[in-house]
């Protein structure tokens, strides 16, 4: 996730301090990815190093106020015109603990698979639970949307964790019939 994209987006809204940058990025993700202040910082020097961003004055309060440059502006609409590439999958600890379960002496992965699936099924439960709250808010509100946005991207996720444990433990149900004990 490119959280100096996402400091870029935020900031063509108009000059912003780094706390509130980070409270903003929180609220529009719906809690899902929270930001250290200390790298929303770090990332706004390197904006600002790389001309993307400049401090534009304080707030009332005397903090930093950062604006987008018209850099920074050309960046993010490259970004949003670039689709985002799939060509190498991120590390998948589920596939890979399943992966090694299958060989490890003495692991049921049936049980492995059971369990997971009871926790995906809570997460999923709180993903809708949650999106109901929202959908009975402002739905049209752009911070409303965008929380929907990612808790149905969460949901569609989850979903698809389930039927890929359904596959798996279908799939070593058959291989329990299919193989003859030794």
């Amino acid at each position: 996730m490119s959280i100096r994209h996402g400091l870029l987006a935020l900031l063509e809204q108009g000059p912003r301090y780094g706390s509130r940058l980070r409270t903003e990025f929180e609220a529009r993700t719906a809690g899902t990815w929270p930001l250290n202040i200390g790298q929303v910082y770090t990332t706004l020097g390197r904006l600002e190093r790389d001309g993307m961003v400049v401090q534009d004055g304080e707030d009332e309060a005397g903090r930093a106020l950062y604006g987008l440059t018209e850099a920074g502006r050309a960046e993010l609409r490259a970004w949003f015109a670039r689709p985002v590439q799939r060509a190498a999958p991120p590390r998948d600890e589920l596939a890979i603990k399943l992966v090694l379960a299958v060989g490890a002496p003495g692991v049921d992965v049936r049980k492995v698979v059971e369990a997971q699936r009871r926790h995906v099924a809570q997460a999923l439960h709180e993903y809708v639970r949650q999106r109901a709250q929202a959908l009975g808010r402002a739905p049209g509100h752009p911070d409303e949307l965008a929380r929907l946005l990612v808790l149905e991207q969460l949901i569609c996720h989850t979903e698809a964790e389930i039927r890929w444990l359904d596959h798996c433990e279908a799939r070593l149900l058959r291989l329990r019939t299919e193989t003859p004990a030794p």
